[in-house]
């Protein structure tokens, strides 16, 4: 099954909860760096993570971002 973007940045803000490093989120997330590259700059951009010299932190937006997509978005696509 494909993922969609919302799936991608839950991934990536699930795998930063406790910090990780760019190469970290590329092989939890099973991504590439250049994808990597495009939703971190997203993800900081839009305040839901934080850069720390080379980690990267989920921030209280991105956390509330997650609770929603859990309860809301999570279980429809594990229908489909």
């Amino acid at each position: 099954m494909k993922r969609n973007s919302l799936d991608i940045c839950a991934d990536m803000l699930r795998v930063s909860r406790v910090g990780a490093r760019k190469s970290h989120l590329v092989y939890r997330a099973n991504l590439n760096f250049l994808i990597v590259k495009k939703y971190l700059d997203r993800l900081v951009d839009n305040g839901l993570l934080d850069h720390s010299g080379d980690q990267f932190y989920t921030t209280n937006k991105g956390s509330e971002f997650l609770e929603r997509y859990d309860t809301a978005i999570a279980p429809l696509s594990r229908r489909l």
